[in-house]
């Protein structure tokens, strides 16, 4: 039973890491944002999403890896993780400004020291870092580094450029996405071995995302002669606001019972072992994409006024080529190439 839920979670992030793709790619081929068409709505349901399932996943992994250990070792390890994330993620955003392992640093680094609060003080935790984002979106400007024509940010290799934008206005800033992390930390608290548990994860993530939902509809309508008070009660996630951060959480939720349902189904089918690679190598994959793919992309000439059956495709082919790959890896290595180099690093 403990292998399958493993394996649920394998399929979890394979499935946030197709999500990924999907959305970079969309970006980086240069999908126009005005398209529409329901190739357009179904991957425009993934932004911001399929990072924060990764995410709220992550801080699950955090919270399983400590009951597994003592607290001195977990946080030895989680510390020197944290150097070897921030490293590459910083690396990573010399090629692709959107990286999002710098900011996993960050949140293992915070994520690690929460781990003795009880599930009720990271609930607050996660409450007041909402709130937190709320005020200060009110009192700074988000959009002054940004320039949204190229979405590029000015300041970034500044000292201050650097703080505003992984605290406050980056693609995903510690206020609030850390709240995503705290999220998986209480999941992993749960008995995930058992059906109600992971059938309660689905109903609250159904429930959450169509109350946030609904609720954005309705008061970004309500709100309409009023743009700057509208903004604060939107689901995209671009500024995260409170409604899109419980969307993102709910959807994750979600996201995850279904998994751990599904990894049941699919092991007991047999086809595990070709996905369960992948999802247990998604450090590497996610920089393979970047590297790797968006690097044929350029070759290809495929960078720029794409169209978005183009661009799914693209991604697409690339998230099987990854499948394929991970399955091929894993019939020689236990681990991926930058997963294994990290824990020969730091354990």
């Amino acid at each position: 039973m403990a292998d399958q839920r493993l394996h649920g979670l394998d399929l979890a992030r394979l499935l946030a890491f197709v999500g990924m793709v999907i959305v970079n790619f969309k970006i980086v081929m240069g999908v126009p944002y005005d398209a529409s068409g329901a190739l357009v709505l179904a991957t425009s349901l993934l932004e911001g999403r399929a990072a924060a399932t990764f995410v709220v996943l992550a801080g699950l992994g955090l919270g399983l890896a400590s009951l597994r250990s003592d607290h001195s070792q977990t946080v030895s390890v989680t510390l020197k993780r944290v150097v070897f994330l921030l490293v590459v993620g910083l690396l990573n955003s010399l090629i692709f400004e959107a990286d999002i392992l710098h900011y996993y640093a960050f949140y293992f680094l915070f994520g690690v020291f929460c781990l003795g609060l009880s599930s009720r003080m990271l609930v607050a935790a996660a409450a007041l870092l909402n709130l937190a984002f709320v005020a200060m979106i009110l009192t700074l400007n988000y959009d002054a580094e940004w320039n949204w024509t190229d979405l590029s940010y000015q300041g970034f290799w500044t000292p201050v450029g650097f703080v505003k934008n992984l605290f406050f206005n980056g693609w995903h800033p510690v206020v609030p996405w850390l709240s995503f992390f705290l999220v998986g930390v209480i999941i992993s608290r749960l008995d995930l071995y058992s059906s109600k548990i992971r059938n309660r994860l689905i109903y609250f993530g159904v429930i959450g995302s169509i109350v946030a939902s609904l609720s954005s509809g309705l008061l970004v309508r309500l709100l309409a002669g009023d743009p700057e008070a509208a903004i604060l009660f939107t689901t995209e996630p671009i500024p995260p606001m409170p409604l899109y951060m419980l969307a993102g959480i709910a959807e994750a939720v979600a996201v995850i019972g279904l998994c751990l349902h599904l990894g049941d189904w699919i092991g007991r089918k047999g086809w595990l072992k070709f996905l369960a690679p992948a999802g247990r190598q998604t450090l590497t994959l996610y920089i393979a994409h970047i590297v790797i793919g968006m690097g044929l992309l350029i070759v290809l000439d495929l960078v720029g006024d794409q169209t978005i059956g183009t661009a799914l495709t693209a991604a697409l082919v690339f998230s099987l080529m990854a499948i394929v790959y991970a399955y091929v890896w894993s019939r020689f290595f236990k681990r991926g190439p930058l997963e294994s180099l990290m824990r020969k690093i730091a354990g």
